[in-house]
């Protein structure tokens, strides 16, 4: 799969292709369900498939200090989408000038210009241009001036736990920080997951027989509410099922939030300085403060002994 940053690292000489545009964040079932469908009718014409999303976050520079939680980094939607068969991924770096452009001008610019679309696909919902003036219906006006059909798919309806709503980015965020990592990974279609670099904490679990890695994550990720989890922890090619503690580490009175996951049953794991990823299964137990060190060791058996049924009856996450 081609992955270009901007409209410059656009081959010259690329044809007509099937587009569909959005932020995208977290690649749930819904946006699976349009890019699936994306990638069909380019099959179908002969032509390639383009995802074009934005970064940053375009709320972010419309609106400063407002950047959502995000579900995943722009490498790990790129990912998901070449598992979907999407051909390019564009990546357009949004700023406040092209913030400004009206809807007509970002269809020649980007879609007549550089993608040269013979067919966009949408959700119902999706709005573009300046102060979001664009949408579907527009789009489909504009289609039949520059020679580009456009197809509009509705989006799934979420369970009793999203009450009924459509899939959508907004509601994955909820459950997550929530803590309902389990209606989150509905949602997604696999668990949330967050990445980072392991880096040196106070190893306080090391010498209570609990080694963790401390995940530095990555800026505006998407972390679940402070408890206890279980998962898997990614790194060297292996998943590794996980006891996950997200929170402050009140037993020590700590004040930085942060994301620790103890690889169940590894002896002697040497992770620091390496990218890693979490993967979060089901929730534990809500952050606790115990009465004693002995109370504590207690609980962490107890939460490594019921991660460890929950995983075992789960499927590895394989993307």
């Amino acid at each position: 799969m081609q992955r270009w940053r901007g409209l410059e690292d656009i081959p010259q000489d690329w044809g007509r292709s099937v587009v569909t545009i959005g932020s995208y964040d977290g690649v749930h079932r819904g946006h699976q369900l349009i890019i699936r469908r994306a990638v069909e009718r380019a099959r179908e014409l002969g032509v390639p498939s383009v995802v074009v999303t934005f970064d940053p976050h375009p709320s972010e520079v419309v609106r400063p200090g407002s950047h959502p939680p995000l579900l995943a980094p722009h490498h790990r939607r790129a990912d998901l989408m070449a598992q979907l068969g999407v051909d390019a991924v564009l990546i357009l770096p949004f700023t406040t000038e092209f913030s400004r452009l009206s809807p007509a001008d970002f269809v020649v610019k980007v879609l007549v210009d550089k993608l040269h679309a013979k067919a966009v696909v949408e959700g119902p919902n999706f709005r573009f241009g300046h102060k979001a003036a664009g949408n579907v219906e527009f789009l489909a006006e504009q289609g039949k001036v520059y020679d580009f059909e456009v197809e509009v798919i509705d989006l799934y309806v979420y369970g009793e736990a999203g009450g009924g709503q459509p899939f959508s980015s907004t509601l994955t965020r909820r459950l997550v920080t929530e803590g309902d990592v389990e209606g989150a990974a509905e949602v997604l279609g696999r668990p949330h997951r967050v990445e980072g670099v392991v880096v040196r904490g106070a190893q306080r679990g090391r010498e209570l027989g609990f080694p963790t890695a401390n995940v530095e994550t990555l800026p505006h990720t998407a972390i679940p509410a402070d408890g206890v989890y279980a998962g898997w922890l990614h790194a060297q090619g292996e998943a590794m099922p996980a006891a996950i503690s997200v929170g402050t580490n009140p037993q020590f009175d700590g004040t930085e939030r942060t994301v620790e996951a103890y690889a169940i049953d590894r002896v002697g794991l040497d992770l620091y300085g390496l990218h890693v990823a979490v993967d979060f299964l089901a929730y534990v137990r809500g952050q606790e403060k115990f009465d004693s060190l002995e109370a504590l060791l207690e609980a962490m058996a107890g939460d490594v002994k019921r991660c460890r049924e929950l995983i075992g009856a789960a499927e590895v996450p394989t993307v």
